[in-house]
């Protein structure tokens, strides 16, 4: 069984901080930064592109909420809002989730993007189009 689920359906404990009835959010045992928040649909989705759009939209409506509840409650500098998808980008857990990471000016747990060379942005582009 997915262990979201189990969190989800109370069989599992969790420091929950928002709860509805498509929702909950709980605090990441494992956290990158204090007050590093999970946000899941109770619903099992694998990921954010098995989601139905209603269900993903609510998520993402409850996530905003909380990233202004940790900006006051932390005084953080910036939150981390991601969701990883698939085990290449880091998904441990096969149910979408969002995260929300609270950062500062100063902590060093910044995603770093790098460039990436020789890309032929037109061959993407229509790819993608």
């Amino acid at each position: 069984m997915c262990i979201f689920c189990s969190i989800a359906k109370k069989e599992i404990p969790s420091h929950t901080i928002y709860e509805d009835d498509q929702v909950l959010a709980f605090l990441d045992i494992n956290p990158t930064a204090v007050g590093h928040t999970l946000v899941i649909p109770k619903e099992h989705c694998d990921s954010f592109l098995d989601c139905p759009p209603a269900l993903r939209d609510h998520v993402f409506e409850v996530a905003q909420q909380l990233a202004k509840k940790l900006e006051t409650a932390l005084h953080c500098d910036g939150i981390h809002l991601l969701s990883n998808m698939h085990e290449a980008a880091g998904q441990s857990v096969h149910h979408f989730h969002v995260h929300l990471i609270p950062r500062y000016k100063d902590d060093q747990e910044i995603v770093a993007f790098h460039e990436t060379p020789n890309i032929d942005f037109e061959d993407l582009k229509e790819k993608l189009q």
